[in-house]
This record gives C-alpha cells, sequence and structure tokens, in this order.
C-alpha cells in the first residue's frame, strides 16, 4: 500500500496501517537541530539542514529521512515565511547554539545584547520582528503595536496581509506539485491566509509597519470588547481566501489530499481559550463557508490545528466543516484519548497525539517511548482515522534515541521490519 492509499484510508476511516507524517507543514515537524542529530544517528552523510520554517527552526525533512522514517505525507509549504521572504537563494548561517544550517537568503539577522534579532522581509532598515533569546532555540514575534486610539481603530489595518494570489504564488505551487510527481505519499497544502486570528501571526513578523491590533493581549481583549471589529475583519478575510482558493484549485487541482485550514489554537493546558458560544458566534460562521466551498468544490480533506484541551469544542470543530485535528495534545486537561476516540473518531481524524512531547519524548527512556507509542496507536488507530505524528514539533535538545525509538515503534505496530 503506497503513503498516498494509507493516507486516504485514515481520512476516510477505513482500517489499514498507521500513515505516517513528519515535516508535511509547519505543525508536524522537527527543529533543526534534532534533523542533524537523525541524519547522525542513522549514518547519514554531513551536511547543514535547511531551515524550512524560521520561526519555528525547524528542518527539512528531506527524502532520505523521509525513507528511513517511511514518512506517508508530503508537504506544501506556503511561498513566504511568517518573516515575510521566501525559501529560495539558499546560504550558510551558523546558530547561536553553533550549528551550521541554511537558511533563505532574505533570512537577515542581527544581535541586540546576547539576544539574536531577525527582520521582516529581510529589510534591515525597518525595526526587526523576531527576537531568539540568547538560551533560546527559536524564534518569538517582537510585538510592535502602536498607541490604540479606539475612536480611529480601522479593521482594513488588520486586512492589509489578506491579498489576491499572485502569478508568482501560482506557479510557485505548480512548481512544486510538479517536483513530487511520480511520488507514492500523500500530499498536504498550506496555502495560508485562512486561519482566522493565529496568533502566531497577529503581531505581523512577515510585514514591515504592522497596523491594526497587533498586540497579543489587545487581540484577545478585542474577542470580547471588539467583537464588531473582528467581524469586519474576518469577513473580508473569509471573502478573500474564497477567492484565492477558487484560483489555487484551478492550478493545484485534487493532487492535495489535504489543506491546512486553520492554526488558530483555542486550547490552554487546562481549558478553552473560549467559551463554545464564543466559538459559535464569532469563528463558526466563517469557517463554515470556508468549508462548505472546499467540500463543494475540491476533494481536499481540512486540517484544523489547535493545542491544548478542546475537547469541549470539538463537536463544534466537526460542525464547522474540519474533517482533522492536530496536534491532539493528549497531555492537556480531559484530552483522554480513549474517550476522544469513542466520542469522536467516526467523525474527524485525529492527526498527531502519537507521543508526548512535553515529557515522554524528552525526558522518558526510549522504552518508555515506545511503550506510549504503542499504545496510542493501539487506542486511535482501530477503524482508520489516525495519523501518526508526536504531539505538536519535535523540540531541540529531544534524545536522539528517544526519536528512532518513536520511529521504530510506529514501524512495530504497522508490522514493518525495522
Amino acid at each position: 500500500m503506497t503513503g498516498r492509499e494509507k493516507l486516504d484510508n485514515a481520512l476516510n476511516h477505513r482500517p489499514g496501517p498507521v500513515p505516517i507524517d513528519f515535516g508535511s507543514n509547519a505543525v508536524t515537524g522537527m527543529h533543526v537541530s534534532v534533523v542533524a542529530a537523525m541524519r547522525d544517528f542513522y549514518g547519514l552523510s554531513k551536511k547543514p539542514v535547511k531551515v524550512i520554517e524560521p520561526f519555528q527552526m525547524l528542518g527539512e525533512i528531506d527524502e532520505e529521512l523521509k525513507t528511513i522514517f517511511k514518512a506517508d505525507v508530503d508537504g506544501i509549504q506556503p511561498y513566504g515565511t511568517i518573516f515575510g521572504f521566501p525559501n529560495k537563494d539558499w546560504k550558510q548561517w551558523r546558530t547561536p547554539w553553533g550549528q551550521e544550517v541554511l537558511v533563505p537568503g532574505r533570512f537577515n539577522t542581527a544581535k541586540q545584547g546576547k539576544d539574536t534579532v531577525i527582520y521582516p522581509k529581510g529589510d534591515t532598515s525597518v525595526p526587526p520582528s523576531g527576537r531568539m533569546p540568547e538560551s533560546g532555540y527559536f524564534f518569538d514575534s517582537i510585538i510592535r503595536q502602536k498607541p490604540i486610539d479606539e475612536d480611529k481603530l480601522d479593521p482594513k489595518d488588520n486586512q492589509e496581509e489578506f491579498v489576491p494570489v499572485t502569478e508568482e504564488d501560482l506557479a510557485y505551487y505548480k512548481s512544486v506539485l510538479a517536483s513530487f510527481e511520480g511520488s507514492s505519499r500523500g500530499l498536504f497544502a498550506n496555502f495560508g491566509g485562512t486561519g482566522l486570528g493565529d496568533i502566531a501571526l497577529v503581531p505581523g513578523p512577515f510585514m514591515t509597519d504592522p497596523k491594526g491590533i497587533r498586540d497579543v493581549t489587545e487581540w484577545y481583549v478585542s474577542t470580547a470588547a471588539r467583537r464588531d471589529y473582528l467581524h469586519a475583519v474576518f469577513t473580508y478575510q473569509t471573502d478573500m481566501a474564497l477567492q484565492n482558493l477558487s484560483k489555487i484549485h484551478a492550478a493545484a487541482g485534487n493532487k492535495v489530499q489535504v489543506m491546512f485550514l486553520c492554526g488558530t489554537d483555542f486550547g490552554t493546558q487546562s481549558s478553552t481559550f473560549c467559551s463554545a458560544e464564543t466559538f459559535r458566534e464569532l469563528y463558526k460562521p466563517y469557517y463554515r463557508k470556508m468549508s462548505a466551498w472546499i467540500r463543494a468544490n475540491t476533494k481536499w480533506k481540512t486540517f484544523k490545528h489547535s493545542c491544548g484541551a478542546v475537547k469541549g469544542l470539538l463537536g463544534e470543530f466537526i460542525e464547522s466543516g474540519f474533517d482533522i485535528l492536530n496536534p491532539v495534545q493528549l497531555s492537556a486537561s480531559g484530552m483522554d484519548p480513549v474517550e476522544l476516540k469513542d466520542r469522536f473518531g467516526s467523525s474527524i481524524t485525529f492527526w498527531g497525539g502519537g507521543v508526548d512531547t512535553q515529557k515522554t519524548l524528552p525526558f522518558g527512556t526510549p522504552e518508555e517511548v515506545r511503550r506510549e507509542v504503542l499504545e496510542r496507536c493501539s487506542i486511535l488507530s482501530p477503524g482508520g482515522g489516525f495519523v501518526f505524528n508526536a504531539i505538536h514539533n519535535v523540540q531541540a535538545k529531544t534524545p536522539v534515541k528517544n526519536v528512532a525509538a518513536m520511529i521504530s515503534a510506529v514501524h512495530e505496530f504497522n508490522g514493518e521490519k525495522k
């Protein structure tokens, strides 16, 4: 069975081998330091790893590692990175922890004290938009909120990043699709522009001069105090997204099996960020409009990323038209895998949840990792509806023997030889 067939089975809730995904998108990847360590572990040639997602410093999982992992999914990333420059014109860069990596040509940084800062669109003439602390392994957004005058707030300021898809974008998607011709894997795509209030994007790290509400705290205040403003933003964004998706589908067709529709987090470690009532009033109408168009015009399955304790919103997610939940944070309050599978497993595919990346994977033993992976697969995979990935990205300093134990355990569950 090919990776594409395995993924199709899982997405349509049919029994079969568990498909594996590492690196098809920005929430199922591995830190660049882990990617390099895994190449060493498996005896692959030494070479600088590409940083394909600079915000989280995710490394490219190339064909050699995909083959060893027996990965079943390839991925199409947006043309521009979260800092507003494209992944091209690669150059070498030495990280603060001493690793030689490859970064895009407009990946421009500087030192501020002991921290490393990065510039939007690579433009060093404007203030930086991201900061990596001296002891850090990824960037945080720098809040560049201008003073807010309630009487002069204009939703257009929070709409300026939602623009018509360009011919350059469409050419890029066609080029990446062509590069996967002949691949037997499934295909995941993130076209961007559809995540309502994604808090990683609200500060505008890709913008040289962000306007509107760009402070994370102010944005959350707005979900209660400025709801008309957010409705105006979401209405415009949704209409623009539908125009763009029509053009993108004309270019990409149904070779894509899964589309990243939303990365907005609705959960914390112990609860949701908002009530079900707020979700239904503020977010659901727009998600339903986008997912309804996708179902009527494409064969794509829709991917919803949300960390945290979101059991109380899963029914709303399903009614909103989401086909997939990621990262399935089973370490959060109330996220019991048996209950989730029993209550929601026939209606939504769980993409992730395969091992805890807060405790077991970074701090357990290889045998503890193996046992947890086998247990999670046995709970989540019956009848399909499960794609294996860890709970979010594999972080820096995760022991390579544990990562290898995770991969081997999935192969073991699938009855495959090491």
